[in-house]
Formats: structure tokens, sequence, C-alpha cells
């Protein structure tokens, strides 16, 4: 144990300068395990305790600094517990939920933002999602109250829109509100949650045209919706000059008015490994910051004056940094590109200093910083897979950098051998960073989308190559070209290269075994996965390869844990069972095809098909309309006997015959079953639904397990009450 401990103790020593990096990871697992509590801790153990053994445990990592086991120790519990605090404090910045109007509503407000999508799912017209601040109910209850401090978004059909729309006007509409909805399955992405952070409160839709208040009463326009408005006509005027698809993928890439793009086409691109391509993120922004660089570069170099006497390196550095904050800004600044915006300023400021800019260290300062603002952001899929990525290519050109190098400087040989090694060495170089990242990332894809692209690397290899030398390029000279009117002359070429990546991406999406389906991934195996990435990347001893066995099993998760046999949705009008990888669905709910869409996704299901009315299903275990009562079906699973009542226009007054309940093991319901069948063991209908959201039923040999959603979700300040009821808009007591 001795000879274990020293060697242990000797590899630490080895890795010192390695340790820093663990701190992010640290204030990940203290936020991470915040958000996983079943309860919502006070003020005195969500921050104050916290904070008390965090700045306890800095001070005994420097009362023993000498020492790498009080390194380890107090600089670790120091971030986990700074981690911890910081959620806490971040969810208690946020306004309460509010309670809505449960009708038709007449609501002023201020236009926040408008968003244009391609087409509806349901029936496919041109839709415009309005983003509204400031809102006021005109109803009894709420007038002369203060307005809202969440916002508000509303679809409305483009064709239904006769004035025009724009940031900081205020408005009138008349609309049906909803609130955030309950996971569609236990464990399931909480809506509810993203809705907190994001500062929403409410998705509906204008039930009328929306009619512009006089000038009079117009807000002032906050730099934010200038900005916004600025984003709009850019893309106004791009979509203009190219009115298809690829005019949409322009507008996405220029200016990130991402929700043009046509669904088809973007469920081409993720099959394809593509989807990056549609998400601004670090690709883009060093592709634009590295034009800034070379074109400030060359010409200063061109400047024999200025060649001689100043920095041109850092000034170019500076001009790249400027360039890449204004293209942050008008692409919305969403989280990719604010990490690696956090990222270019770090390289930047150690260019200035003659630090060495490119490190983990770099990618770690950003991670620390953006999670110590937001430390929500470690539940965030765009968070977990961009960290992932740059912490993998770090890493891996960390040991394969220097070989790569070494063989495009090769020397000697003829004049085409060194042409062709050096073009070698360069593929090499982008087959290398696609297989980096796109090997790093993958288990998040698992986790988080439920599909495996296996010809991800074959696509990036043609697609990355024509982004970053002809697409970005012009699209560029698109934006410079825009205050002459002359845009076009650019955008017509780099669509050329647009329609190549689209036809690529649909290629490369109808190859056979191109999408491959991956059951729902539990909490613990992705962080399991996170876990075994950042041990993976962040030491550089042999020990490293240890992370591939918590990745492992991170990644065989899905493959183990058990499916549900019957999933209820959040309001108990749609059930589903699930039957090898077919779903069969019965029953109404006014969220059916989100939740249908996503028990397929979690339990990488291939087929949905509606209940027969009378008959069976193929395999026999379901039959409808035996008994001669409508909407009744009962099924055999495991050796339980299951009645399904489907549809019930008594709403639960008409109770169900007593023979139809004899030797039923469980009773489902999409109405209430009030005195129905009293004496089966569990009964499941739309009252507990209204109180537990949705549910996972078990069926084994043993017994019937049911699992809810509000056992997953907890008792915690987003979870709205039952029936999705939040806070009113009142002035409160001083007890409440």
């Amino acid at each position: 144990m001795l000879r274990i401990a020293n060697a242990l103790h000797a590899c630490l020593l080895a890795e010192l300068r390695r340790l820093v990096l663990w701190l992010p990871v640290g204030m990940a697992l203290g936020s991470a395990g915040y958000f996983a509590l079943p309860y919502e801790p006070d003020f005195i153990g969500g921050a104050l305790l916290p904070l008390l053994l965090s700045l306890c445990a800095a001070g005994a990592a420097w009362r023993w600094w000498g020492y790498v086991w009080g390194r380890i120790s107090g600089g670790g519990l120091c971030a986990v517990a700074a981690g911890f605090a910081l959620a806490w404090c971040a969810t208690h910045r946020q306004p309460a939920m509010p309670e809505l109007p449960r009708r038709t509503t007449d609501i002023t407000g201020v236009v926040q933002a408008v968003v244009a999508t391609s087409t509806n799912r349901g029936n496919g017209q041109a839709v415009t999602t309005l983003v509204l601040a400031q809102a006021r109910f005109e109803t009894p209850l709420d007038s002369g109250m203060l307005p809202l401090q969440r916002t508000l978004r509303l679809k409305l059909p483009t064709a239904q829109q006769a004035e025009p729309l724009a940031p900081g006007i205020g408005v009138w509409v008349q609309a049906l509100l909803m609130p955030p909805p309950f996971p569609a399955y236990p464990g399931g992405r909480d809506l509810q949650r993203d809705a907190w952070f994001a500062g929403t409160a409410s998705y509906g839709r204008a039930l009328a045209p929306i009619e512009v208040l006089s000038a009079a009463t117009t807000p002032h326009l906050t730099p934010a919706g200038w900005l916004e408005g600025v984003r709009e006509r850019l893309a106004t005027r791009i979509t203009t000059a190219l009115p298809d698809t690829n005019g949409a993928i322009a507008a996405t890439i220029l200016v990130g008015q991402a929700g043009r793009v046509p669904q088809t086409v973007r469920q081409e691109f993720a099959a394809a490994g593509l989807a990056h391509l549609l998400a601004v993120a670090g690709l883009h922004l060093g592709l634009v910051m590295g034009a800034f660089m070379a074109l400030t570069r060359f010409g200063l170099a061109g400047w024999e004056w200025a060649a001689l006497r100043w920095p041109c390196k850092t000034v170019a550095a500076c001009a790249a940094l400027i360039g890449g904050v204004g293209y942050a800004l008008l692409t919305g600044l969403h989280l990719p590109v604010v990490r690696s915006l956090v990222m270019a300023s770090i390289v930047v400021l150690g260019l200035a200093t003659g630090r060495r800019p490119f490190s983990l260290r770099g990618l770690a300062l950003a991670a620390m910083l953006l999670l110590g603002l937001h430390p929500e952001y470690v539940l965030s899929i765009a968070f977990q897979m961009s960290f992932v990525a740059v912490m993998a290519l770090a890493a891996g050109y960390e040991v394969l950098g220097p070989r790569l190098a070494a063989f495009r400087a090769q020397a000697g040989g003829y004049p085409l051998v060194r042409v062709w090694r050096w073009s070698m060495g360069h593929i090499l170089a982008l087959g290398l960073t696609s297989l980096l990242a796109g090997l790093a990332t993958l288990p998040l894809v698992m986790a988080h989308f439920g599909e495996v692209q296996p010809f991800f690397i074959i696509a990036n290899l043609v697609a990355v190559p024509l982004m970053a030398l002809w697409i970005m390029p012009w699209g560029l000279c698109a934006l410079a070209l825009m205050p002459v009117h002359l845009e076009s002359v650019a955008l017509h070429p780099m669509a050329w290269g647009i329609k190549l990546v689209v036809v690529l991406a649909h290629s490369v999406a109808h190859w056979p075994a191109a999408r491959l389906l991956v059951p729902y991934m539990p909490v613990w195996g992705l962080v399991c996965v996170l876990l075994g990435v950042c041990w993976l990347c962040l030491w550089r001893q042999p020990w490293r390869v240890a992370g591939m066995l918590p990745l492992a099993l991170g990644v065989a998760t899905p493959f183990v844990t058990p499916v549900p046999h019957i999933v209820v949705s959040a309001d108990g009008g749609l059930v589903g069972i699930v039957q090898g990888s077919s779903l069969f669905i019965g029953g109404r709910s006014r969220d059916g095809a989100w939740a249908q869409n996503a028990w397929q996704q979690a339990y990488a299901l291939r087929t949905a098909r509606a209940l027969p009315q009378n008959g069976e299903t193929p395999d026999g275990q379901i039959m409808c309309g035996e008994d001669g009562e409508p909407g009744l079906c009962f099924a055999h699973i495991n050796g339980k006997a299951i009645l399904l009542r489907l549809h019930d226009t008594s709403d639960g007054m008409a109770p169900l015959p007593e023979t139809t309940c004899a030797g039923i093991d469980m009773l489902i319901s999409t109405a209430p079953l009030r005195q129905s069948c009293p004496n089966v063991p569990i009964r499941l209908d739309r009252f507990t639904a209204w109180r537990n959201g949705a549910e996972a039923v078990f069926v084994g040999r043993r017994g019937i397990r049911v699992v809810t959603g509000r056992e997953r979700q907890g008792a915690r300040p987003w979870v709205l009450k039952p029936g999705g009821h939040g806070m009113p808009n009142l002035p409160l007591a001083q007890a409440e």
C-alpha cells in the first residue's frame, strides 16, 4: 500500500501544473449537484454554508500549498462548494413564474424580438414567433398590476399579420397562453427549468392580427432591441436576394437567424453529422477572426513604417478580436459563440503579454467565467458539446500535433513530393480535427439526441473546407457590401457553396445506417461520460487511459437501462405502449405530437401507430373493443392484465362494469376514473397525471412499478404547481 501511495504521489507531482484545469470541473460538479437535489435548500444550506465551506477550503489549500494533497482537497472542495452556491444564487435571482390567464386574453407589451421560422409542423404554414416583454394582461384581476418581469413567446401565422413588427414598439395582441410544459416522460428534458433561466413565462399563439400602438406610447428602444432590429433587417435582405433554402442557411451563418431553415434540411444535416454548421459556434467565429487577422497582418506588412515600428502580430490579433465581437453580436451572442469569444479574448491577451495563447488553461478560464456568471449552463447541451469538443482538440493536438508538424516540415525530395507531403499534412490535420471533435461529442449526441451518425467524418472532410475556403469568405464580403446595396454580388457565389453542402448532407443522410437510434441515457451515465472525457483529456500521465472505464460505462448505460412498457403524457390524455421497436398510441392530447416524438427519441422506437379501435396488435398482447365498450383495450404484459380506457365521453361519470374490472392488475384512463373499478390495485387517470406529471409504468413478473415526472423534477422553484399554475401577479401579504 505504501508503494502504491508513493507512486500515486509521484504521478500527482508530475501533473502539478495540470491540477488547475480541474477547477471548472469541480464548479460544474457543484452546480450539477445543486440541480440534482429533489428539494430546494434554504439560504443557509444553499448559499451561506457552501460559501463558508469554500472560504475554509481555500484557506486550507493556501495553508498547505506545499503539499499536493492539500492543494487537491482544498482546491477541489472550494470549487465544488462555490459551484453549488453560485447555482443557488442564480436560481433565486430569477423572478417567479407568473400565473397565466386560462382563457383568451388581451395583452399589451413591447416587442423584444421577431423570429421568422420556415414552417409549422402542424399545417405547413410559415410562422413568426413574437417575443413580448413588459406584458400586461387586460383582465379585471390583473388590472393596474405591474408588467410581467418575464417574456411571452407568441406564434402567429405570417399571413394574418398586416402591420410590420419591429423590436421596441408597443403592441396589442389577443392571445391564448400556455405555461411551459412538464417533461414528456420522467427524467426527460425539463422545459420549465429552461424557461426559468431564459426569463420566459409562456408559450402561446396569437388569435388575431397584432395592432401597433401609437407612437406616443411606443417605449424607448433598448440597445438589445436595436441590435435585434438590425439582425432582422439584414436577414430580410439576405433572404430577399436568395429566396430559397440557400438564403435561409446564409441568414443562419451570417446573422444567426436559424429559424428560417426548413425542418427537413435540419434533419438531413443532423443525420450527416453537419448540424454544427447550422449552429454559429467556434468554427464560424474562428473563420471570421482568422480573416480579420490575416487582412490586418498583410495590410500592416505592406506598410513599411508600421511594419518597422508597431507590434503587427498583436495589432492584428486585436483587430481579429474586434471583428469577432462584432460577429458575435450580429449572430445573437449564443452560448457557443460566447464561449469562443471568451477563449479568443484569452488568446489576444496571451499574444499581447508574450504568453502561450493556445492551451487548455485558456479553456479552463473560459469555463470558470461562464459557470461563474451562469451556473445553469452546466445543463446546457451547447455548453457540454462545445467545451468537450474544444477540450478533445486541445488534448489531442498536444499529443499528435508535434508529429503532424514534423511530417509537414520534412525536407528533401522532389518538389512534387514536398507539395504532396504538405497537402497530405493538411488533409490529415483536417481529418484529425473532425475525428477528435466527433468522437468526443458522440456520447453527448447519444445522450441528448438519441442517435449516432457513423459517417460524420466523411461529410465533414468535404463540408468544413468548403465552409472555410468558400462560403464564409463570400459571406463576409456580402456583409461588407451591404452598406452600398451590392450584397447580391457576393451572396450568389456563397449560395453555390451552400448548395454543394446541402446536396452532400442530403446524400449522406440517405445512405444505409446513416442514423442509428440509441435509447435514453440516464443522468448518471451522462456524468460518467463527461468525467471520463475530462480524465482522458486533462491528464498527461499514462494513467489518463483509466478514463476509458467511466466513458465506456456511460456509453453502455442506454443499452442496459430498462425501457418502460407504458408511458402516460403529462396531461394524462395520451397513452403509449412500447412493444419492441414500435410505439402504439391511444387517446388525445394537446401536446400529443411533441410527446410522441419525445417518446420515440427517448426509447429508440422506429415506428409509431395508433391502437386499433377493434382488433388486436400483431403480437396479440393488446386487444381493443372486445367487451363492447368503446375505447377499451386489454393489454397482457409479463403475466399482468392491464385495462386501458382511452375514450370516455362521460368524463368518468359512467362507471365501468364490475365484470370488466375483474382480474385487472392495473387500470389507466385518459379521463377521471372517479368510482370506476375501486378494487383495482393501481389506477392512473387524468387526476393522477395532474398531480404527478408524466408517468412511466414498468411491468415485471413480480409487480408493477410507476415512476412519475414530479418525482424526478422534485420540489424546485421552476417546477409549476399541478395544472401548470404559477405565482399570481398580485401584491403579496408579508407572510407570503
